[in-house]
């Protein structure tokens, strides 16, 4: 299962502008008068010394301001299917799908979107429903969620975030809505996916996804 997902890595570039001067230009020695009958023994006149030149140079600050720190979420926990499953970082893989854990038994969380504890947006958890080695895994049963049900993510620093769970849907893979379910912006909310439908032995893949969307606790 691999439902498509986007991931957008931004670097801020910071351009430090010099104000530039323009060099002073320098004074000629005095012409003699014309017609004069003898030498001037007069040494010319030494040039005017160049102004000193004035550079606005922008002042940054010493020190940078601090970076703050992601904490990966480790554990999904939902008590009514009895459900305790370890969590760990995905990415994207080299055909735009999001990376799923090889076994069941994990679920992986997108690194590029956003934490349990961010103020806004959503957290999105994926793990497969099957594997032929591996067995069935504890999402096998995410359709039977109820809507008012609880769900709690535990982060690497034990902090837990608790959800109450507002839809479970099954959708065409095809057309999932991603830009909806990654969104970086909103409310808090958990995004849970798992394959669901009829399974396709040519492909060996699931028609659709099962999506468990909670909102957290205020």
């Amino acid at each position: 299962m691999s439902p498509r997902t986007f991931a957008a890595v931004i670097l801020g570039l910071t351009m430090g502008l010099l104000a530039a001067c323009t060099p002073a230009s320098e004074v000629g020695a005095p012409t003699p008068a014309s017609g004069a009958a003898t030498r001037s023994t007069e040494r010319p006149a030494s040039p005017a010394p160049a102004p000193t030149p004035v550079v606005s140079v922008p002042v940054a600050p010493a020190t940078a301001a601090p970076v703050a720190l992601r904490v990966a979420p480790v554990e999904l926990v939902i008590p009514s299917l009895d459900v305790e499953m370890p969590v760990v970082p995905v990415g994207v893989k080299g055909d735009g799908g999001m990376e799923i854990p090889e076994r069941p038994t994990i679920a992986g969380w997108y690194r590029f979107g956003r934490t349990p504890t961010d103020d806004e947006g959503a957290t999105v958890l994926a793990a497969h429903v099957d594997d032929r080695e591996y067995g069935v895994g504890p999402l096998a049963r995410l359709r039977d969620t109820q809507p008012g049900s609880s769900v709690t993510v535990t982060d690497a620093d034990g902090v837990d975030t608790r959800y109450t769970v507002t839809t479970v849907t099954y959708i065409p893979r095809a057309k999932l809505p991603v830009a909806d379910l990654f969104t970086r912006e909103g409310p808090r909310t958990l995004v849970v996916i798992t394959c669901g439908g009829s399974f396709d032995e040519r492909t060996r893949s699931y028609s659709d996804n099962v999506v468990l969307v909670a909102r957290a606790a205020s």
